[in-house]
């Protein structure tokens, strides 16, 4: 069983988030989204370990709560220097925080001693917000990336409903609740699969984006989680006032049954 310390982890994310102002509420929205991606990622790993032996186990579930701590380390930097989360706008936010914990001066070493986890934990950073893992990893490193990337999207739901949609979308009131989906948006929700960026053009278009993200979650217990949050249910009732979106978010909500069912 490897020697782990989470609070000294927890200590070293605080003191290091501490330099970026966490009563902004830019900074204090990734903290609090850090502690939960964590929390979720635990009870992910924990559904799945199965019968293997107690030590392999724990070090498992203590290495899928770690990539939850570690995951979103490069947004404190990119909003400082960008002043913005669009990666589009600025850098890849998992390319640049995998690069200060394990390449410019190596900040990993802050967070634990041991190196064993290090290359699993730096691939795992840098796909969780890609379209799609790369290939060619083993079984372990696998399921830690995707253990993360689902944690990482269902509490995204709960990010939407707790923010003001206008400040997430970079909109006005009065543009989001009276605009359209999109036929391209629309036809990849039909074919169960996450909304590419490329296709979307609406602000309500990026709301049923963060819904479909819900067809690609890897195990049982993260659907579990998402149903039990009851976030994805209050983004399916957001109040559009154009019929076509209305009618858009039922068409998201009857697919995505459809998918859970299956």
């Amino acid at each position: 069983m490897i020697n782990f310390d989470e609070l000294r982890v927890k200590e070293v994310f605080a003191g290091y988030t501490q330099k970026y102002n966490p009563e902004d509420p830019k900074i204090a929205l990734k903290i609090d989204h850090t502690y939960r991606v964590s929390e979720i990622c635990r009870e992910i790993a924990t559904s799945i370990v199965g019968n293997v032996a107690y030590s392999e186990a724990v070090d498992f579930i203590e290495l899928a709560w770690l990539s939850g701590m570690l995951h979103d380390i490069g947004r404190f930097e990119q909003v400082r220097i960008y002043n913005t989360f669009m990666d589009i706008e600025s850098v890849d936010h998992a390319e640049f925080g995998a690069d200060i914990l394990f390449k410019d001066n190596k900040m990993i070493k802050e967070f634990l001693d041991i190196r064993e986890w290090d290359n699993i934990l730096e691939i795992a950073i840098r796909n969780h917000n890609k379209f799609r893992v790369q290939d060619g990893l083993d079984e372990k490193t696998l399921s830690i990336c995707n253990i993360l990337r689902d944690a990482d999207k269902v509490d995204i739901l709960r990010v939407n409903v707790e923010t003001p949609f206008t400040d997430i979308y970079n909109t006005t009131e009065e543009i989001l609740y009276n605009s359209s989906v999109s036929p391209e948006v629309l036809a990849q929700i039909r074919n169960h699969q996450t909304v590419t960026r490329e296709v979307r053009k609406t602000p309500v278009d990026h709301l049923m984006g963060h819904i479909a993200l819900m067809f690609e979650l890897v195990y049982p217990k993260s659907r579990e989680i998402a149903k039990r949050q009851g976030y994805l249910e209050k983004l399916f009732a957001f109040q559009s006032r154009n019929p076509q979106a209305r009618q858009a978010l039922e068409i998201a909500r009857y697919e995505l049954a459809k998918e859970w069912e299956d």
